[in-house]
């Protein structure tokens, strides 16, 4: 897990400081990332997670708790707006430098829970693992280019970018390394926390980045909406050569 972990974010980080390097380049990256990484998560959820913990508990149960994990996260980003941030907002009532550290902090606690799911995966399957960590993955990259665009604007230099982005990148580890230890020690309910990481996937891209798409011209929105099918297949594919 540790080692499929910091492949994942070493991917994140330097797939994200590779495209980052001119901004035209993000700019046309991040309409290509943001809709696969969508796909990705939205075919973890409903050809990975969901399915995985039907075997281990009762069905109608888990969508009971994956519909909770969905309204939780919902609840959560509206009470704190540092949660999940979009490469096209930022916190406007406060100063650069509060702007910056809210940003590192929604990072840090984003990452934290990417690594609770990754974390939950592994208990119930090291394969449900790797699918996951592969759909984190992919939203990781367009989240890591928004981050560093919104960090640059405010004033930080390229290498103190990386450097903060690394760090708060051990949030996942430390996270999904605490998960995994508590739940071989205690027992916790995986099936029921793939059901809530199911949910929090489904949001994010639902609410996160399916509206940006609608919101494009219709031509780019077409490209979207076709590499969005794109990273559903992709991972669906995944699972299947996985045998999840």
């Amino acid at each position: 897990m540790i080692l499929v972990i910091l492949i994942g974010s070493a991917v994140s980080l330097i797939g994200g400081s590779a495209i980052f390097l001119t901004k035209n380049r993000r700019d046309k990256a991040i309409l290509i990332a943001l809709p696969f990484g969508a796909g990705a998560l939205l075919a973890a959820a409903f050809l990975d997670l969901l399915p995985e913990s039907f075997e281990l508990a009762e069905p109608s149960e888990l969508l009971l708790w994956a519909l909770g994990g969905f309204v939780a996260f919902f609840l959560l980003e509206r009470l704190a707006s540092w949660f999940h941030h979009h490469h096209e907002h930022g916190i406007h009532e406060h100063r650069k430098g509060t702007q910056n550290t809210m940003l590192m902090i929604g990072d840090l606690l984003h990452n934290a829970i990417d690594g609770i799911a990754i974390a939950s995966a592994f208990l119930a399957n090291p394969a449900t693992g790797v699918v996951t960590t592969l759909a984190v993955s992919a939203h990781e990259i367009p989240k890591e280019l928004g981050t560093f665009g919104m960090l640059i604007s405010r004033g930080w230099r390229d290498k103190r970018v990386l450097l903060a982005n690394a760090l708060t990148a051990i949030g996942t580890l430390l996270a999904a390394s605490l998960t995994y230890w508590l739940g071989s020690a205690l027992h916790l309910p995986v099936a029921q926390l793939l059901a809530v990481t199911a949910g929090f996937f489904v949001y994010v891209a639902a609410s996160d980045i399916i509206p940006d798409i609608h919101e494009q011209p219709r031509k780019i929105g077409t490209l979207q909406a076709l590499v969005l099918l794109g990273g559903l297949v992709f991972v669906g594919t995944i699972v299947q050569l996985l045998g999840v």
